[in-house]
């Protein structure tokens, strides 16, 4: 079932322009978000996890 909300001008018009570059509409853009903002709060560890990860390996030597 779809809900009208107010939302403020500038977040629609980025939603818009990003999710043009995505192939997403703007209210797909702003459910995209809305579910990784979900998913943080969910897991507030994950970034720090995920930083961590990508650090190590953007810094391990290469073994070739």
């Amino acid at each position: 079932m779809a809900t009208s909300i107010w939302l403020d001008n500038n977040l629609v018009e980025n939603a818009r322009a990003i999710g043009q570059s995505q192939s997403r509409s703007a209210a797909k853009q702003i459910e995209h978000w809305v579910y990784i903002g979900r998913m943080m709060e969910e897991n507030p560890n994950l970034l720090k996890t995920l930083i961590r990860q990508t650090d190590k390996e953007i810094h391990q030597p290469d073994t070739e």
